[in-house]
């Protein structure tokens, strides 16, 4: 029924901002707007979107007392791959984390907006081919 569309990021330059994010995130560009611009991922359904905003605004919202969460992630297979592609690019990232069946890291953009990135081992719930899995069993009880 629904799908995630688009997710919307606010930059404070849509022109430096579409060179970072084609060159570190591979997106590839659809079309411009006044204020932004929208691209899509060459493996995904989702789309991404650039937001031109007057200052810097959160990505992220406070959990309790200074503890703070991303309002989405980003999944990858060989999220070693993309940690070194970052890195050598410049990226400041964090290290990467292994929480016992998901490794991840955050990175910062060019307005310091963060951003995780997230690896689901296969006996993870949440990943990819246990959710379709879910997903399968729940179409057929309806």
């Amino acid at each position: 029924m629904m799908q995630v569309g688009s997710i919307f990021i606010p930059v404070t330059s849509i022109k430096e901002a579409t060179k970072w994010y084609e060159k570190n995130l591979g997106v590839k560009k659809i079309d411009g707007w006044e204020d932004g611009a929208g691209f899509y991922f060459p493996n995904s359904s989702t789309q991404l979107a650039l937001v031109q905003v007057e200052a810097p605004q959160p990505t992220e919202f406070i959990i309790k007392g200074k503890k703070k969460n991303v309002y989405f992630n980003f999944v990858v297979e060989d999220i070693n791959s993309v940690f070194d592609h970052l890195h050598s690019n410049g990226v400041i990232t964090t290290d990467i984390e292994d929480y016992g069946g998901m490794k991840g890291f955050e990175f910062f953009d060019l307005d310091n907006n963060i951003f995780s990135v997230v690896s689901e081992s296969i006996d993870s719930p949440f990943h990819i081919e246990n959710v379709k899995k879910i997903q399968k069993m729940n179409k057929k009880r309806h």
